[in-house]
């Protein structure tokens, strides 16, 4: 499992350009069944998504076609780590 950390580096004005773009890109990850949580950090100087993968290499390929890396707005900080507690909600995400 992986923690995604996007950090805008340039303006919001320019991220905005992109939004529509990238909310595509994740409506397909979710759609494949790869990204299953993201939204804006707060304040609004990134996001955060949360995805499943086969490893590490899977997501730099998959982050490769988001139109804030394409473009350049982003940097990305990638986080593998195994749940190994969950709610009972998301127990299908333990040792993963």
């Amino acid at each position: 499992m992986f923690v995604i950390v996007l950090t805008y580096h340039k303006s919001l004005e320019e991220v905005d350009k992109h939004l529509s773009a990238h909310v595509e890109f994740l409506k397909t990850q979710y759609a494949k069944g790869v990204f299953l949580a993201s939204g804006r950090k707060n304040p609004r100087n990134g996001g955060v998504i949360l995805a499943l993968a086969a490893d590490k290499a899977e997501i730099e390929a998959i982050i490769a076609l988001d139109p804030f890396y394409i473009h350049d707005v982003a940097t990305y900080e990638i986080i593998e780590f195994t749940p190994s507690m969950t709610s009972p909600e998301l127990a299908f995400l333990a040792n993963r």
